[in-house]
């Protein structure tokens, strides 16, 4: 450890000193007033001696090019250190008391003003270092570190996808321009999602369960797909809705049954499903509608489970909207990943500017995304999931 010792007029004065000689990660040990000067006792002037100590492996680390600090965080330090000094002055130079005051509360008095001061040290400090971190990042990165946290992609993430840009930047020894950043974050995004892209809802299968919370657009996406497979592929679909908890739902699915000339059958309960499968043996490809509940309770996601069992070749898609929150699309995620539904589809699109969550749900719980849904519009406003154009929506039009 590198102790050193600083006489100064104010400790503003020294803590300006210690971040200059010692680095940001000086820390004070100790602060104390001494006369200075005069002569056999007399004309001697006030000054502050400060002790300030860094870690060794610390000391002498040059100090990294730095954003100049707002207004706003000058003039919040000089608040503290204003505090400081006064409090350490009242240290050193406590009021004149009674006998009986230093009996009882002299002592309480000076330990409750040093613990104070001990405080205001540790969040000088603290500050310090935050102060540090904000400002060792280029403008550039510091602009792509905003923009991410504004679309909601977890921080993990981002001090993650900041630092591999860092990193290239160092192995290439020079600072990247605001267009190559962007370009790099691009790419590293890519690298990121192409194990969960392409994958799609699988053509081998020939019951598709749908699943998701109320008001995601389950019903319009299934119409959708099923306009897409029989106009553009010529399949036989078939429908199958549990959804019997709102009054309207099986209207409106009937609605766009015979739109497309799609039979459709209701089930109330697992015991109905035999039943509705043997109604549809002959139709090449059943979508399944489910009711919507609150999915951030383990108990509906389990009794919407029971649902889903059937000897066919089966797989469970996950319909989510990006209007929701970041938060309660993840914990819906989190629950019905435990039962091993891994294929997600996003809907409206059109309806936000925020596209972080569909980042943090393919990472967080390895989902496949499979289609982006936007508008009401049968069957257009369905697209495949593309990580190219995803990546666009996330970086917006800096990444061009």
């Amino acid at each position: 450890m590198r102790v050193k010792r600083y006489v100064v007029n104010a400790l503003p004065e020294a803590v300006s000193m210690i971040r200059s000689e010692l680095g940001k990660d000086a820390v004070i040990l100790n602060t104390k007033e001494i006369r200075v000067g005069g002569f056999m006792g007399m004309f001697s002037k006030k000054k502050m001696e400060v002790i300030a100590a860094i870690e060794s492996n610390q000391a002498n680390t040059p100090a990294q090019p730095q954003r100049k600090a707002s207004p706003q965080a000058n003039e919040a330090l000089e608040q503290i250190l204003h505090t400081v000094q006064r409090t350490a002055s009242a240290v050193m130079e406590p009021p004149i008391v009674t006998p009986a005051e230093k009996q009882t509360g002299r002592v309480e008095q000076e330990q409750s003003i040093i613990d104070e001061i001990r405080d205001l040290r540790q969040y000088m400090v603290k500050l310090s270092k935050q102060q540090g971190d904000h400002t060792a990042l280029s403008e550039q990165l510091y602009e792509l570190k905003e923009h991410l946290l504004e679309q909601e992609v977890e921080m993990q993430w981002v001090e993650r996808l900041i630092q591999a840009i860092i990193d290239k930047q160092t192995e290439q020894k020079s600072e990247f321009t605001k267009e190559q950043i962007w370009q790099l974050a691009a790419e590293q995004l890519e690298d990121w999602l192409r194990p969960y892209g392409g994958i799609g809802i699988s053509s081998a299968v020939r019951v598709v369960h749908f699943v998701g919370p109320t008001g995601v657009g389950k019903t319009t996406t299934i119409a959708k797909l099923a306009a897409e497979q029989t106009i553009k592929q010529g399949r036989k679909v078939g429908f199958i809705t549990s959804d019997t908890y709102r009054i309207a739902a099986v209207d409106q699915l009937r609605t766009y049954a015979n739109i497309l000339n799609v039979p459709l059958e209701v089930v109330f309960s697992p015991m109905d499903l035999p039943r509705a499968f043997k109604q549809l043996e002959e139709r090449e490809l059943i979508y399944m509608d489910t009711a919507g509940r609150n999915f951030r309770s383990e108990l509906h996601v389990s009794e919407v489970n029971s649902l889903l069992h059937t000897s066919e070749d089966s797989e469970t898609v996950l319909v989510l909207s990006l209007t929701g929150k970041t938060k309660d699309m993840a914990a819906v995620a989190d629950h019905f990943s435990k039962y091993g539904v891994r294929k997600v589809l996003f809907t409206k699109l059109d309806e936000t500017s925020v596209y972080g969550a569909i980042f943090n749900l393919i990472m967080n719980f390895e989902m496949y995304p499979t289609y982006l849904a936007s508008g009401q519009t049968v069957p257009d406003d369905i697209d495949r999931f593309q990580i190219e154009t995803y990546i666009q929506h996330l970086l917006g039009s800096s990444s061009r």
